[in-house]
Formats: C-alpha cells, structure tokens, sequence
C-alpha cells in the first residue's frame, strides 16, 4: 500500500484528485498507475484502470489471475467492473468512498452473486494516510486565492469540517 501511496503523491503534485494503484504478481509490482483524469482529459483514466491496462500489457493477458491490486480509495462502479473484467481475485484499498465506492459503501460490486466472479477485499490497510493526503488535497483545491469555494474535481465527500 505504501507503493499505492506514493503513486497517488504523484497524482497530487500534479493537481490530479491524489489515488494511486499497484498491481502485484508473484510479489513483485508488475504495474503501478495515478489518477490522471485532468491531465488526459479522460474520464476514464483513473488510477486503477492505468494499472490494470498496464499489468496486461506486462502478462501480456486480460485475465490477471493471480494478482492483487492495491489502491489508496475504494474503487468506484467502472474500476470495480474492469477488476471484475480482469478477473483479479484480490483487492486491498485504503480508504472507503462514500460518494462513488463500489466495493462495500454505495454498492458491493465484490461479493454480488449475480455476476461470475468473486473478489476477495481487504480494506482500511493505511486508511489514515490516504485519508488525510485526500482531505489535504481538497482543502486546497476549495481555497482559491480570494478564498472562495472552488472544487472543480469535486471530491465533496471528504468533509474537512
């Protein structure tokens, strides 16, 4: 999760809301990705969905059997429905998202008998870290120079009140 920590610092430093994966096989990081939503202006370029398409190009497979993805912020609909795609068996994440989290806060896309695949989740593994890096973030970005409101990635879901 440390990995996934400083991929999502990266995202930061570029003024990307800041979530970082990694994508572990046989121990080893095979792929690592950082939000670069604006940067790209691609709605789909999450930092998940980076790793992921990365990994497959390293195992050169869509199936990424065997592999464990860590990432900073629970995944949200699309990346849950690529992990699921991918078939990856296990994910490791951060921090829960209440607004768009797809693994256990809106909806549990994980364990939903209805779909084929099964992921095994483990979460909270550094929650204060990826907890505050988020918070920080978004204070920043909701402080202009003149002070007034402004988040345009939005990110209303980490309070800092």
């Amino acid at each position: 999760m440390k990995e996934a920590l400083r991929e999502a610092m990266k995202a930061e430093r570029l003024g990307e809301v800041p979530v970082g994966a990694v994508v572990v096989h046989e121990g080893r990081i095979i792929a690592r990705g950082y939000n670069k939503r604006e940067s790209m202006n691609d709605p789909t370029a999450h930092a998940e969905i980076i790793a992921i398409k990365k990994a497959s190009r390293r195992l050169k497979n869509w199936r990424l059997s065997g592999t464990t993805l860590y990432v900073t912020l629970e995944p949200c609909l699309m990346c849950m429905g690529a992990i699921l795609q991918a078939r990856i068996p296990r994910l490791v994440f951060a921090s829960f998202d209440p607004k768009a989290g797809a693994c256990g806060s809106l909806y549990d896309l994980s364990q939903d008998r209805r779909l084929n695949h099964r992921i095994e989740v483990c979460s909270g593994i550094c929650d204060d870290e990826a907890g505050r890096l988020l918070r920080e973030f978004f204070v920043k970005v909701r402080t202009t120079k003149e002070g007034e409101a402004s988040c345009p990635q939005g990110g209303a879901f980490w309070q800092t009140s």
